[in-house]
């Protein structure tokens, strides 16, 4: 047992603290959440004063310092005149909200030219930013020596394109029986696909690394199709799985790897969103044999109306600046909803609350150079409070999807992912944690 722990990026001092805990990296400590009775977070990222939830006499006292966590400024994000009506209308955008945060103006062009696209008055955008997109590798290159693995696109739907690029690691010998990875790829809900190049070598790894069966998700994208269409493809994914499972209409010859009773959901930024609205749907449906039993969630993003101080710290952040994700949500939201939606700010409420306690064990990364890494740590805290065993990892510095870009923090997160997988077993229910979080 540990008496102290170092956690939050050190900010924090904790006084007869039971939880489990490790560091094998400088300023990376993982804490089972799981573990704790008791646990009251105040500063950053939780407002005036602390919350509480189920726990065992762990107190976090974050810093109580004024400069940068502090002051609120509000300022108006304003829209050209020709696109002001447009927007409104088209794609749910005011030109004349506020939002809190630096007095530093930006226009929606801006917003629009960072993220490499243009609107179309019927609704669409066209994406110009092209990262290349690649074909799935079905067969064994003999250029490649090295391959880590094999993919494949299956279709998921006969009414859009949403579709499944499955993953099997190189050379698995028959019999073999792995985790299968159901993955939603990030994009911020209205960007990349399961295609793109980063995605794709991303899953690859994965399969070839872990090992395991990964079964990457191509969601529709917004503003065509908002929220909560990417959660409705990636149920209708989870829901393929669970034929394959049962074996209706035959079952694919690369699932005859996957072990169905060993099934985590894992996605990166808008991602991990959609992974955390999806574990929760699921638990309407009998998916048996199909038992997931872990959700990962790396840098989720998620927002709100009320600023956190993460937020307000990072506005003008190099890669996910406020006022971008301010525009994102936007035209990712069903029309007519604000950050505090459910589908962005899964804290304020919704009809999701009653499910979380359902959830599985659960494991959260972030970084203290994310603008959402206190929404990260509010999720920690409302996951723990419902009794959820959590696993969460904070790092030094980094920044908002540095594993795609970053060889050594991609090597970190594989490594921590696949621990969190493989130390996940199912009980004799056939879940990880008991009959009430098995679905």
């Amino acid at each position: 047992m540990a008496t102290s722990c170092y956690c939050y990026y050190n900010y924090s001092n904790h006084y007869n603290c039971p939880c489990h805990f490790r560091t094998d990296r400088v300023g990376v400590t993982r804490v089972f959440l799981h573990q704790l009775s008791c646990i009251k977070i105040s500063g950053p990222g939780f407002g005036s004063g602390s919350g509480s939830g189920s726990g065992s006499g762990c107190e976090f006292v974050l810093p109580k310092k004024k400069s940068k966590w502090l002051g609120r400024r509000r300022f108006k994000l304003v829209a050209s005149a020709e696109l002001s009506h447009s927007l409104s209308v088209n794609i749910g955008l005011d030109s004349k909200q506020a939002i809190m945060g630096d007095s530093k103006t930006h226009t929606w062009q801006e917003a629009f030219k960072v993220l490499g696209i243009k609107y179309n008055r019927d609704g669409t955008l066209n994406r110009e930013i092209q990262i290349p997109m690649v074909d799935a590798t079905p067969t064994a290159d003999p250029k490649q020596p090295n391959q880590l693995a094999l993919s494949t696109d299956i279709p998921l739907s006969p009414y859009n394109k949403a579709y499944i690029r499955l993953y099997i690691p190189s050379n698995t010998p028959t019999g073999t029986k792995l985790p299968l990875i159901i993955y939603l790829h990030g994009g911020d809900f209205v960007l990349f696909s399961a295609s793109t190049v980063i995605f794709h070598e991303f899953c690859n790894n994965i399969a070839g690394q872990f090992p395991a069966v990964v079964a990457s998700v191509e969601y529709r994208l917004a503003p065509e199709n908002r929220l909560p269409a990417a959660y409705d493809d990636a149920l209708n994914a989870i829901l393929w799985a669970k034929d394959q499972a049962r074996g209706v209409g035959g079952r694919d010859p690369w699932l005859e790897y996957a072990d169905f009773s060993r099934v985590f959901i894992m996605g990166s930024s808008a991602g991990a969103n959609i992974a955390y609205h999806v574990a929760l749907r699921a638990l309407d449906f009998d998916l048996g044999p199909l038992k997931i039993i872990g959700l990962l969630m790396n840098q989720p993003f998620f927002g709100g109306l009320q600023r956190t101080q993460s937020e307000l710290r990072l506005e003008e952040d190099k890669y996910v600046p406020l006022y971008v994700c301010d525009v994102l949500w936007s035209l990712a939201l069903p029309q007519g909803a604000n950050r505090d939606h459910e589908f962005c700010n899964p804290i304020n409420g919704g009809s999701y609350l009653g499910r979380v306690e359902r959830l599985p064990r659960c494991f959260v990364k972030s970084d203290e150079g994310d603008p959402m890494v206190d929404r990260a740590m509010q999720l920690v805290h409302l996951l723990q409070s419902y009794g959820v065993p959590v696993i969460y990892q904070f790092n030094r510095g980094g920044y908002h999807g540095m594993e795609l870009l970053d060889k050594a923090a991609a090597k970190n997160l594989y490594d921590d992912m696949k621990e969190f997988v493989y130390s996940t077993k199912p009980n004799q229910n056939g879940c990880g944690h008991g009959p009430n979080r098995c679905f």
